[in-house]
């Protein structure tokens, strides 16, 4: 049995030898090995090889390959296209990570999956579709929804459940730009209801991830049975003005030193989409952006076409509805002569629309009313619908470019009539009332110190922003009602248009230490309420005071095309202040904003499937003869910023302290820095970690004094206690001193960034010394990570909690939450565990200071057990 048991464990050993030896090696005896998927930073040289056994090469060029290997699960198929390169890429840098689109290993129940990786940055984008379209719809159900995970940069939600929650602003102006090229190349017809989804699920921090979501999302739409006719693709573009040369998706750092930055989406044929801002930049410097961002766009695109063509499911055109054969001739043969006629009076929305309105109506019931007729063909509301749009498309274009009037009147080129008023709401700050033919928006202006910054947590750390927008277009400025509440996406994506127009012209934080707010209500609505917002912000801005270095206007040009389904041409019409009628029929909206020497920002969105540069070219030139009128009467209302900041705006001072005499600034507990503010009559303090100090006040002389109150107790050795040099000391607590380590109840006197002031000792019954007052620092809040003190104690909804004192740090009582979470503190002054959660001690009592070590958890006995075992078997009986 020895001799057995011996030659078992001696061949158990060898079994283990050649399994050692076996998953060492790539390949034994000829069999493959597969060691299974990684995702390191890939390389040019590595990037075929990375996570991939047995490959083979399926198509090759000198910017892209495609490869098939069986890593995915259970041996199957994985596709991979690697873009080595660009057109305008930098030659032999580091930095230009190769693109990776991967799909057949990860979502492989999607219409269409991929995960695409540049560098250490993946993202992972789905498109899916409804296996049934919605007869009932007239138009195309897509929606996208995109998702910058904070677990891509190894951190969590600064939420209070820890979880990545509704979309940020960012975030879903992300979701917009994948949405706007991508929807008209749907196949007209498509009904089913259609959904992609994006997320960042590894960010190295290097690049903006938007354009390669664009791709990806693109990629994942164009792989499926989703009928998107054309692959879409896109670039980032930024420009170095000191050499005039441009850089293709430059990175963070040099984006930062930009003066321009433009994201450009289109097919091999033509521009779909634009996006950005510029420092006024000229015209000419746009085009070139433009036409070297779709230098990339092109190659980008026809690799994804040859990657569908290898892996792309076919499309589904079969539950695609066309037109009832005859009823477009049937429409026009009704309603021709009576649309020219509508076109030929002209007139306003209020006017023209209820004719438009009239003939539609009655068209529908012509051809649904056909009861006593058999043989009448039937057709449905959506369908009349259709081919009376398209009727009014042709109509519209025909009737321009015949007698160079457009709908309502106009030239092609003429501005509707401009009404301006500044400084109409008394109290604001600044104020301005904006209207344009129809449009109408009313600009505010408020101005205030460092605290009232909007934050936004993202992937890239904590953004404050000192200048932002924000606009408001509530159902009523239509004549409609509808929900009211948080702004929705097209709300979002137009304030941060107006936003991005006007940033360029505010000036230097060191000029002007103001953190400046716009809001844009708008009032009334029939064209371009974006850009409306742009010329009464501009006006509310120089109302208020702020010293901006030129005036800024928008203009949004629109353009009709005789035929949508193919690219701009020169028989193109371009048309300038668009109204609302022209941007539903026809095929482009080109916003643009700027002052008279450049552009400061531009957003392109088309409906025909692409525009020439040409085409563009001529857009921004009309456009900017445009917005030089619109700033000629703005100058007519206001020439300049006003030169006196209003009575209303509180008053700042800024000077810098060291850092290491920010203690005695904040005082202990935070009581010299309330101090302060309390005997200054200050609205606000606040105190940087590098020294920066900014002070508010509605009092010039309080401001002065506080300044130099501030500086005279930061040199001194210990400087007075606070306030005025004159004024009474304060009472100090003298009662007993806490013991480190013991658990108190502490009462909330202040909340911070950087902590939470508490009361956790009481004070003396006949007042002669006030409560003890202790730090808990934001890190000593909770377990994990609490990035918005505020928001974070507002969630706990308590007025009191548990701390542990921790002693004195840097002059500070110091308190921890988190130390004090799972113990409370018996009227004895034993600590104990949850199970037993006697009350704390509490500021209104006086606290034992018995520590002693913890007691052991009491265990039932024995008779105890049976006694309960009985009880549980006696209500089992029936």
């Amino acid at each position: 049995m020895q001799s057995s048991g011996s030659g078992s464990s001696f061949l158990s050993f060898l079994s283990v030898l050649v399994v050692f030896i076996w998953s060492s090696s790539d390949s034994v005896d000829g069999f493959q090995i597969n060691l299974g998927p990684s995702l390191p930073k890939l390389s040019r040289s590595s990037a075929a090889d990375v996570g991939l056994k047995a490959s083979s090469v399926l198509k090759e060029t000198p910017y892209y390959s495609i490869e098939k290997n069986d890593s995915g699960p259970a041996g199957g198929d994985v596709h991979r296209l690697i873009i080595h390169k660009l057109p305008g890429q930098k030659e032999d840098d580091e930095n230009e990570d190769p693109i990776v689109i991967e799909t057949g290993k990860i979502g492989r129940q999607a219409s269409g999956a991929v995960t695409l990786q540049r560098g250490e940055t993946v993202l992972y984008a789905t498109a899916a579709c409804d296996d049934s379209p919605k007869a009932q719809l007239d138009f195309l159900p897509l929606s996208v929804e995109h998702q910058e995970r904070f677990s891509s940069v190894g951190q969590t939600s600064g939420g209070y459940n820890r979880r990545d929650g509704r979309p940020a602003e960012h975030e879903i102006l992300t979701c917009r730009l994948i949405d706007r090229p991508l929807r008209p190349l749907v196949a007209d017809g498509w009904r089913h209801e259609t959904q992609l989804l994006s997320w960042v699920m590894s960010y190295d921090g290097k690049r903006s991830c938007d354009p390669l979501a664009i791709v990806s999302s693109s990629t994942a739409m164009f792989i499926s049975e989703i009928p998107l006719t054309k692959a879409v693709a896109a670039a980032m573009v930024g420009y170095n003005a000191e050499s005039d040369t441009f850089i293709l998706n430059p990175t963070n750092e040099e984006m930062e030193k930009s003066p321009l930055k433009l994201i450009v989406a289109g097919t091999k044929e033509g521009v779909l989409m634009i996006e950005g801002a510029g420092e006024f930049v000229s015209e000419e410097t746009m085009i070139r952006a433009v036409s070297f961002g779709h230098d990339a766009i092109k190659v980008i695109c026809e690799a994804v076409e040859e990657f569908g063509k290898v892996v792309g499911k076919e499309k589904n055109f079969a539950t695609i509805k066309k037109s009832p054969e005859g009823l477009q001739a049937t429409v026009d043969k009704l309603m021709t002569e009576r649309v020219d006629a509508a076109y030929a009076l002209g007139g306003t929305k209020t006017t023209q629309g209820p004719v438009m309105n009239e003939l539609r109506k009655e068209l529908i019931e012509t051809l649904t009313s056909s009861e006593d007729n058999e043989e009448a063909i039937e057709y449905t509301d959506n369908e009349i619908k259709a081919a009376f749009k398209n009727l009014l498309c042709r109509r519209m274009y025909e009737h321009a470019k015949t007698t160079g009037k457009r709908c309502d009147g106009r030239e092609l080129d003429e501005i509707r009539e401009l009404t301006m008023e500044a400084g109409f709401l008394p109290k604001t700050h600044g104020s301005a009332l904006f209207t344009r033919g129809e449009t109408q928006a009313i600009a505010t202006a408020t101005l205030g110190d460092s605290g009232m910054r909007q934050k936004i947590d993202k992937i890239d750390g904590l953004e404050e922003k000192r200048f932002y927008l924000q606009y408001t277009f509530p159902p009523s400025c239509v004549g409609e009602t509808g929900r009211v509440g948080a702004p929705g996406r097209r709300e979002v994506g137009h304030g941060n248009l107006a936003e991005r127009a006007l940033a360029p012209t505010l000036p230097s934080e060191e000029e002007f230490p103001y953190t400046i707010r716009v809001e844009s209500l708008i009032t009334e609505s029939h064209g371009s309420s974006s850009m409306a917002s742009v010329c009464g912000g501009c006006l509310a801005l120089m109302d208020s005071g702020v010293p901006i270095k030129n005036p800024v206007a928008g203009i949004a040009m629109g353009m009709l095309l005789n035929d949508k389904e193919g690219v701009s041409d020169e028989n193109a019409l371009i048309l300038s202040d668009i109204l609302g009628t022209e941007d539903a029929l026809g095929t482009m909206d080109f916003k643009v904003a700027g002052d008279r020497t450049g552009i400061t920002t531009f957003q392109l969105d088309i409906k025909c499937e692409g525009l020439s540069l040409q085409t563009m070219e001529r857009a921004l030139e009309q456009a900017r003869v445009g917005r030089l009128h619109i700033l000629d009467k703005m100058d007519e209302v206001l020439p300049k910023s006003r030169e006196i900041l209003p009575d209303t705006v509180p008053k700042l001072a800024r000077f810098t302290i060291e850092p290491s005499s920010i203690g005695k600034v904040i005082g202990p507990g935070g009581k010299q820095i309330r101090a302060v503010i309390e005997d200054f009559e200050l609205s606000n303090m606040n105190v940087q970690d590098d020294g920066s100090v900014q002070i508010s006040a509605f009092s010039q002389e309080k401001l002065v004094e506080a300044e130099a109150f501030v500086k005279k107790l930061v040199a001194s050795s210990g400087g007075p206690s606070g306030g005025r040099g004159e004024r009474k000391e304060r009472p100090q607590y003298t009662g007993p001193e806490p013991v480190e380590g013991q658990v108190y109840r502490g009462k909330i006197t202040g909340i911070h960034a950087f902590g939470v002031f508490l009361e956790f000792m009481p004070g003396a019954e006949d007042g002669s010394y006030p409560p003890l007052e202790g730090l808990c620092h934001v890190s000593e809040l909770a377990q994990d990570r609490v990035r918005n003190c505020e928001g974070f104690v507002k969630a706990m909804d308590k007025e009191e909690f548990n701390v542990v004192y921790t002693g004195v740090n840097k002059g500070k009582r110091s308190l921890s939450r988190k130390a004090a979470m799972g113990m409370k503190r018996s009227p004895n002054g034993k600590k104990i565990y949850k199970e037993k959660q006697p009350e704390p001690v509490s500021v209104t009592s006086e606290p034992e200071v018995e520590v002693i070590a913890k007691e052991p958890l009491s265990v039932m006995s024995e008779q105890e057990v049976d006694v309960i075992t009985k009880a549980m078997e006696d209500l089992q009986e029936p």
